[in-house]
């Protein structure tokens, strides 16, 4: 589950920076922040303190965000433009793993069909003790894995609640005026998002977009067996 979500978090960085480079804006390339190294994307706050905070709370949800690149809009070609391309390549980056992990799910299941028998492993089962089985059985975890979590990074990053992905995209689209009213709603983005979740088991906004994304790919991509 790791190498899924640390790949998923810094890919979805790193698309902010590389079309804030194409567009124009080096502020990410000079900072070193184009990088696929993990480390300079973690903010210490949002990717350690609070998701381990919130792990040791009791059926509570694990919440947490990378250290954002920087983008600075005066130095794009067109800023208002250009800002949208910028804030969708991060969920579109997601998306774009999220098919390769389907397809790599895929694939080790045409390879070892006995995975989508046993799938999910049952308690008492043995597991495949041969070469084969310990190369493709972890492999097909983590390809899940990996689906999953970026078909929910894609889904919850278009929510167009500040400072999510999202709000900059329709911020970019919307009138100048009616964009202004993100613009004041921006300081108290994660005060909105951290109340949407807390109430998510109420008023379920959060879990039943993702879920109509979630069935949408899994429509267009996913494996016969988790449907």
């Amino acid at each position: 589950m790791l190498v899924p979500l640390m790949a998923a978090v810094v890919l979805h960085e790193c698309a902010h920076g590389w079309v804030a480079n194409f567009f124009g804006d080096q502020t990410a390339k000079n900072l070193g922040r184009l990088t696929v190294n993990p480390l300079p994307h973690i903010d210490l706050y949002g990717s350690i303190i609070v998701p381990l905070m919130l792990s040791l709370i009791p059926g509570g949800f694990v919440f947490g965000w990378a250290k954002p690149v920087p983008v600075n809009p005066a130095q794009l070609h067109n800023p208002r433009r250009d800002m949208a391309f910028v804030a969708a390549a991060g969920p579109l980056m997601n998306l774009f793993l999220a098919i390769v992990s389907s397809l790599l799910l895929s694939l080790f299941l045409y390879l070892d069909p006995t995975i989508q028998a046993n799938w999910p492993p049952q308690p008492g089962v043995e597991p495949r003790r041969d070469l084969l089985g310990m190369i493709l059985v972890p492999l097909t975890a983590m390809a899940l894995s990996s689906m999953i979590i970026n078909i929910v990074l894609f889904s919850f990053n278009l929510l167009p609640v500040p400072p999510l992905d999202g709000s900059r995209v329709l911020r970019s689209l919307l009138p100048v005026k009616s964009a202004e009213v993100l613009n004041h709603l921006e300081p108290y983005g994660m005060f909105l998002i951290l109340g949407l979740l807390m109430l998510n088991s109420y008023i379920p906004i959060i879990s039943s977009f993702i879920g109509m994304v979630f069935q949408i790919f899994q429509r267009l991509f996913l494996p016969t067996f988790i449907t």
